[in-house]
């Protein structure tokens, strides 16, 4: 008897307009440096976890977290365009290295108002940063993406 695998998705982690990952004005990211994903206009300044996962890396900017599934596949969640350099500042963030999460915990949350004052883009990336041996695919015909509820990548 044949088991068909459960597909397996990353939900979007903040509402927002879709955009192509190569789109995004910043190489490391349009060339695909950090691996294979999706950018997002933010219109709402909660940032929630895609899947059920551990959380894996908390920089001490609070701009970027890293995350894995049970399974081993890794994001990142990246907030803004070299948004590192504020230190922090507009930024908070509601988890721990460590912390298990499902879809939809709020993990971050950031301070638009602060980030663009300083001269910075709020574009948030959702990279995966290996492959585990699974293709990746990106929903197409995205448009808008609500915060945990809307599925942007398909793991194969």
């Amino acid at each position: 008897m044949f088991f068909k695998k459960e597909r397996q998705f990353a939900f979007s982690p903040v509402s927002g307009k879709v955009i192509n990952l190569e789109d995004v004005n910043d190489d490391v990211f349009s060339k695909k440096m950090m691996g294979e994903g999706v950018a997002i206009i933010p219109d709402e300044m909660q940032i929630v976890s895609p899947f059920n996962c551990t959380v894996t890396a908390v920089l001490d900017s609070n701009h970027a977290i890293g995350l894995t599934t049970d399974d081993g596949i890794e994001v990142i969640v990246h907030v803004g365009l070299d948004t590192v350099n504020l230190k922090g500042r507009g930024f908070k963030c509601f988890v721990n290295e460590g912390d298990i999460v499902k879809v939809g915990d709020q993990l971050l949350a950031f301070d638009k108002d602060v980030i663009e004052a300083e001269g910075y883009d709020t574009i948030t990336m959702l990279v995966v940063s290996n492959t585990n041996s699974k293709q990746i695919v990106i929903m197409e015909n995205l448009d808008l993406a609500k915060a945990g509820q809307t599925k942007i990548i398909e793991f194969i």
